[in-house]
């Protein structure tokens, strides 16, 4: 089965995105720090989250391709919560956020926006990832509602704009393992959405 790239957008539609051809990437390793210069050239040059997430998913694949030490570079799920973060790169005043995600098998986040551009790219497992939208209620901004899902398999990249809100489900036998890439996250625009009570509060 051959690998998707998806593109998640404000309204919660999931659109495919073309995969560049290019088998050069696999002829030597793609180091880390070339990886994050590359990121920063964009950064400071591409204004546009759309453009900006076109340019990197190519950049987020190449580095798992050709660099294998990913694979290993996690930390077991804390048993209290069933998952952990690690991370790879986070620099003061630098808008870059570079972690791998470990779920155990059936967990679920929140539902919840990033408030920033977001790159994910699975690296083992599978996960379901459901898609929320605002609904438009003018008396309750925070009201969702369920828009679509897709399934991830190793290798699949997701991204996403800074207000596509979405849930994560460990759907494997095994641990999923990501990696994840965002940019300068503005907390106070990041949400916990409740579907019960129809609310929200920052996450």
């Amino acid at each position: 089965m051959e690998n998707t790239d998806w593109l998640v957008q404000d309204d919660g539609s999931c659109i495919a995105c073309e995969i560049p051809n290019n088998w050069e990437w696999s002829e030597k390793p793609y180091r880390l720090y070339r990886f994050l210069t590359d990121l920063e050239d964009i950064i400071e040059t591409v204004e546009d989250d759309r453009q900006r997430l076109e340019a990197i998913r190519p950049l987020v694949r190449r580095l798992l391709t050709s660099s294998y030490w990913l694979q290993g570079e996690y930390r077991e799920p804390n048993p209290e919560t069933g998952w952990s973060v690690l991370m790879l790169y986070d620099e003061i005043d630098f808008p870059l956020t570079v972690q791998t995600v470990v779920w155990e098998p059936k967990k679920v986040s929140p539902i919840h926006n990033h408030a920033t551009w977001g790159v994910v790219a699975l690296i083992s497992g599978e996960e379901k990832n459901t898609f929320w939208q605002r609904s438009g209620d003018r008396e309750n901004r925070d009201r969702i509602e369920k828009v679509g899902e897709k399934i991830l398999l190793p290798g699949d990249i997701i991204s996403f704009t800074a207000d596509a809100i979405h849930s994560v489900e460990a759907i494997s036998e095994e641990p999923t393992i990501s990696f994840n890439l965002y940019g300068e996250t503005n907390y106070q625009q990041r949400f916990e959405f409740d579907i019960q009570n129809h609310s929200a509060k920052n996450f």
